[in-house]
């Protein structure tokens, strides 16, 4: 993409913002510069928004029901998934699914919730409240 060429589609996603996207200038020399946003791209961002609120909500649903545990709530409310969160955590994407069951969850230490109160940039407080909390 030329210099002149960079997207400029206001977008809500951004927050104000603007984004460094590089691309080629007069002389054939790729430089940065912002851009205000671009169009199917806010449109995919808004898909995949709307598609992890519709996860966290069904979630919300399991926990509420005594179905899951908080942690896959919560997992999608901070926009990850388990390949992230395990990434994050250290866990394996086997141990966290375990962690997912409301009775495995409320037998967690404190120091495997503390992993997750730092994944989610939660006091690991908030973490046990949910713990004795759950449905049983």
């Amino acid at each position: 993409m030329r210099l002149d060429e960079v997207p400029q589609d206001p977008d809500s996603s951004y927050g104000g913002h603007s984004k460094l996207l590089y691309a080629v200038d007069e002389q054939g020399r790729y430089r940065g510069t912002q851009s205000a946003g671009w169009e199917p791209e806010s449109y995919a961002t808004q898909l995949a928004v709307a598609q992890l609120e519709e996860q966290e909500a069904q979630a919300l649903a399991e926990w509420q029901s005594g179905q899951a545990s908080p942690l896959k709530c919560l997992m999608y409310r901070y926009r990850l998934d388990e390949p992230a969160l395990a990434q994050i955590t250290g866990f394996w994407q086997w141990r966290i699914r375990r962690h997912f069951r409301p009775a495995i969850y409320r037998r967690l230490t404190t120091k495997q919730l503390a992993r997750y109160a730092e994944a989610f940039g939660l006091d690991v407080a908030e973490l046990i409240r949910y713990q004795q909390e759950l449905p049983r």
